[in-house]
């Protein structure tokens, strides 16, 4: 037999598209030119006065539906017999005769997707009635489907009003039918037995890659289903001289724009997911998920680690299955593989090129060259570490070069949320965690990938809600993972000709952070780590192995380093490199060298992580050198340094935090903006929390924290969003441009009960401040649309209103249009029309009546605190 499913996306958009308008009127000239919505029932054209066909015309277009789907099949692989064919055309009919009962608009329906709006014409359709069996069933589920894709695609192109609203589902509808009719060129004499085929290697897909296995986690989900692990991520090709954010694309959908992408990301940046997704999607036999050129295709993983063996041949597509070790590999037709490249319905994911030795890479490159030129038109995706092979590798083959670009916060957040549902583990403890990785700044830098995500999820799931208090755990935890268990795990050891012990990798890893610090540098030449290697070696036991050979493993394998160009080398994170030069530093007893560049503020965490690194006595003397520099910032340090110590003399502790007590908190604002700006974010650990001071130490300590404009900043802020006294709230209402317009409008604004004066510059702004409920005292600063301020401030919040611009030609009657307002303020200087303009009950305040104190920037009344810009 052949596939059922397939059936109904062999039927092409030309035999489709004209039975589909045959079920709605024909409409004359300039009926699509419409600037609402439309109910569709009055648009089909067997009901009501318009009526051009009759209910039986509906069967007939049914009948012929099903008829040209069961033409596409050849002699004997007719799915369901004449009897049951009846039973589906009879049931498509009545389904069909929805059209005219549903009270759906075009413009929802075409928002619905084909899938969803196929289900709303389903919804009262007694199909059980019909006697359909499971094959019966199936082929009304596919024609079903493929004529809701062409209605609403019609849909689009009848009405003006539904291409302009639904911009992004009209361009995906179109591209789906036409993504149908490519699919239909690629089966045109499919046999029954490469669809049977097909099918069962559809299912074995889905049952080996529709999990996400998450490696070197103790406590971690082993197994995760791979659609609720996947998180779309961005690839990006660097352009000099153009903005990023226009360059980005999501990552799944890279294939939809190139035939063949090289990809590179950084360990645990998500490549191996997204190989994963993209198969899993292909194979799918759902036809509405956004990736339309992806129907109808079929995938090969390749990862290169299992495919690559010492000795042996790189495998021929026919071998492809055998190589990997698919289970369906013995089922494959004489012949198959080659038939699907040929007929280029074939999406090659070959995974992990730095996962091989690099003296097999030339191989694997030229072997990738001649299946492209054998097999033209295929997709091809290529995935390895940024350092492991040079820039334009595959450039030569046609490939074109991407990088998975880092997690955001919004990406950040989705992935801990979704981790924590698939954990089944209460929803508080997850947003716990992102409250300790916005509050932290060393979570913060840490969060940037899934692999790291997941670390830190998995550490704070294991320790029922917390993570590791002091950083040298938390580091301590992930090198682990990073440098030991995630290679042993994924059968990996020794792939690259040598193999280092977890205690080797720290020694080499820790001279070479130790190296970049002592130097000022964020990177280095490739040769100067060649060096270091070269002189670590023999202490290292490592003097049978080459320095070049000892250097590529633990680039590769290390996931801490990575060559961001030709003949340089970094570490992949700051944080790392700190934590392991700290532990150099400590090892080699240069205390002095650490609090001489306390000043630095390079070095803060550096000087704080060999704090938690040294003996009592060793961290005791640090503590009194940085307390006898008798600077802010040494200061800073010894007071933040104590939270790492894990013993301390009195005495020290004391000195230290007399010391602390002349800066902390702040006796003013001038003293507020000084503090923040010497200090960052090292400060937001010693700010006390409102239980701990008066009303005066709570307005420099919020004025302190805004100061810094910082994610940990915000996060700080919360505990001060609810506090009553004016100045306080005041200084949170005016900080707002400094951060996230829409995350400070929910985590601050939203909680100030006196509503004090917030500034906007932009009609985003007042979309903030309108998804609050709208807001009481609104300044505005610059020139306004009056269409603006009127269709989006709520006025029944409105009673002041202060202007900074002067008004515009149409004068002022429209803050009428405000039931509640009292109070105008005018920041500039008004003409004599102002006060003749005010609607009845609006009071005028002009700048003279402004207090003598109130600085330029703040609403008149306001506290004297202006912060920083």
């Amino acid at each position: 037999m052949v596939d059922v499913t397939a059936l109904g996306a062999r039927v092409a958009s030309g035999a489709v598209a004209p039975l589909v308008r045959r079920l709605f009127v024909r409409d004359g000239p300039g009926a699509g030119l419409v600037d609402r919505p439309v109910r569709i029932s009055a648009l089909v054209s067997f009901r009501g006065e318009k009526r051009s066909v009759t209910p039986a015309d509906v069967d007939k277009i049914a009948g012929e539906l099903v008829r040209r789907a069961l033409a596409a099949t050849g002699p004997g692989e007719r799915p369901v017999d004449a009897g049951e064919a009846a039973a589906v055309e009879d049931a498509l009919s009545r389904t069909l005769a929805r059209l005219g009962e549903i009270a759906v608009e075009d413009y929802e329906a075409v928002g619905l997707g084909p899938e969803r709006f196929a289900r709303e014409l389903r919804t009262g359709v007694p199909l059980a009635s019909y006697g359909l069996g499971e094959d019966g069933l199936l082929l009304y589920d596919r024609l079903l489907h493929t004529a809701s894709l062409h209605i609403l695609n019609f849909l689009t192109q009848r009405s003006t009003y539904v291409a302009r609203q639904q911009t992004v589902q009209t361009q995906q509808l179109a591209r789906l039918v036409q993504a149908v009719d490519v699919l239909l060129e690629r089966l045109p004499s499919q046999s029954a037995e490469d669809a049977g085929f097909e099918e069962r290697y559809a299912d074995h897909i889905a049952a080996r890659y529709g999990t996400l296995t998450i490696y070197g986690l103790d406590a971690g989900i082993r197994e995760w289903p791979l659609d609720t692990a996947y998180l779309s991520l961005e690839a990006t090709r660097p352009q000099p001289g153009r903005d990023a954010a226009s360059r980005a694309v999501a990552a799944e959908q890279v294939l939809a724009g190139h035939d063949q992408v090289f990809l590179r990301g950084v360990a645990g940046s998500g490549k191996t997911t997204l190989v994963q997704w993209l198969a899993v999607t292909a194979s799918s036999r759902v036809y509405d998920h956004g990736l339309p050129h992806l129907i109808g295709r079929v995938p090969f993983v390749l990862p290169m680690r299992r495919i690559v063996r010492p000795g042996a041949e790189l495998p021929l597509p026919g071998d492809f299955l055998r190589a990997v070790g698919a289970p369906v590999a013995g089922e494959q037709p004489p012949g198959w593989a080659e038939r699907v490249l040929r007929t280029r319905r074939g999406v090659l994911l070959v995974d992990g090129i730095d996962e091989i030795a690099d003296s097999r890479r030339t191989a694997v490159r030229r072997w990738l060259r001649e299946l492209v030129r054998a097999f033209p038109g295929n997709l091809w995706l290529v995935t390895s570490r940024p350092s492991a092979v040079p820039q334009d590798w595959l450039a030569a083959e046609g490939f074109h070069e991407l990088d998975l670009a880092p997690m955001g916060r919004t990406e950040v957040d989705t992935f801990v949320r979704r981790w924590h549902r698939a954990a089944a583990v209460p929803e508080a403890v997850g947003e716990a965690l992102l409250g300790a990785v916005r509050g932290a700044s060393e979570l913060n830098r840490l969060a940037t990938n899934p692999l790291m995500c997941g670390m830190l999820c998995a550490l704070h799931r294991d320790r029922r809600g917390f993570l590791p208090q002091d950083r040298r755990s938390l580091y301590e935890a992930a090198l682990t993972m990073l440098l030991e268990r995630r290679d042993r795990e994924r059968e990996l050891d020794g792939s690259d000709g040598v193999h280092l012990a977890y205690a080797t990798q720290v020694q080499l890893l820790q001279k070479l952070a130790w190296w970049l610090i002592r130097n000022g540098r964020q990177e280095m030449d490739r040769d100067e780590a060649l060096g270091i290697v070269s002189r670590a070696r023999p202490a290292l036991d490592l003097a049978a192995a080459g320095d070049e050979e000892v250097y590529r493993a633990l680039l590769l394998r290390s996931g801490l380093l990575r060559e961001p160009a030709e003949g340089r080398v970094d570490f992949l994170h700051r944080t790392f490199q700190d934590y392991l030069g700290a532990r150099l530093a400590v090892q080699e007893m240069d205390f002095d060298l650490l609090v001489n560049h306390a000043d630095t503020d390079q070095w803060e965490d550096v000087i704080l992580l060999a704090l938690a690194h040294a003996r009592p006595k060793e961290a005791e003397h640090m503590l009194r050198r940085l307390t006898d520099l008798r600077t802010l910032r040494g200061t800073l340090l010894a007071a933040a340094g104590l939270r790492y110590v894990a013993e301390v003399a009195p005495g020290v502790r004391r000195r230290v935090e007399e010391q602390l007590a002349e800066h902390i908190p702040p006796p003013g604002f001038d003293q507020a903006r000084e503090m923040a700006r010497a200090t960052g974010d090292l400060l937001l650990a010693l700010l006390p929390g409102p239980e701990d001071v008066d009303d005066h130490a709570a307005a420099t300590v919020v004025a302190t924290a805004t100061e810094l404009g910082s994610q940990a900043a915000l996060q700080f802020l919360t505990r001060y969003r609810d506090h009553p006294q004016g100045a306080v709230q005041a200084i949170l209402a005016l900080a707002w441009r400094h951060f996230d317009r829409d995350q400070y409008a929910r985590e601050i604004l939203a909680h100030l009960s006196q509503q004090p004066a917030v500034e906007v510059h932009t009609a985003d702004d007042l979309r903030a401040l309108r998804s609050l409920g709208g807001w009481r005292h609104i300044v505005v600063w610059g020139a306004y649309r009056v269409e603006d301020l009127t269709e989006l401030i709520v006025p029944e919040r409105l009673t002041r209103l202060s202007l900074e611009a002067p008004h515009p030609v149409e004068g002022l009657s429209w803050l009428s249009a405000f039931p509640c307002l009292e109070t105008v303020t005018v920041l500039a200087e008004p003409d004599d029309t102002w006060a003749r303009q005010l609607p009845a009950g609006v009071s005028l305040q002009l700048p003279a009546d402004r207090p003598a104190d109130a600085p330029t920037g703040t609403a008149p009344h306001d506290p004297s605190y202006a912060p920083r810009g």
